[in-house]
């Protein structure tokens, strides 16, 4: 039990240390190189908000709905052929069809 109350010691003493800042303060920046300049607090908070917009997937449009829908193994093949983007090109063809034909 000695131990325990020991690491709490040494730790309330590091934590106590950490509050008051060295006497020349933490860093100082001596004006010549920008990219050695401390970020100010309204920089670290954009640069924060600006890492968590990135993260995750990106916001969709808002105007899709995912579904499941089966097609024929051709028509997806042929889509799949065409290359990179041919989920947008299947449902630009939708949109091109259901201008021209009406649903009952």
């Amino acid at each position: 039990m000695s131990g325990l109350s020991k690491k709490t010691t040494e730790r309330e003493t590091i934590l106590e240390a950490m509050k008051t800042p060295p006497a020349g303060g933490h860093f100082v920046w001596d004006g010549k190189n920008e990219d050695e300049r401390p970020a100010s607090e309204q920089e670290l908070r954009a640069g924060i908000e600006t890492l968590r917009r990135q993260r995750g997937r990106p916001a969709g449009s808002g105007i899709k709905e995912q579904v499941a829908i089966r097609f024929d193994r051709d028509v997806i093949a042929a889509f799949r052929a065409s290359g990179s983007g041919w989920q947008t090109r299947m449902n630009d063809a939708l949109k091109d069809w259901l201008k021209t034909h009406t649903l009952t």
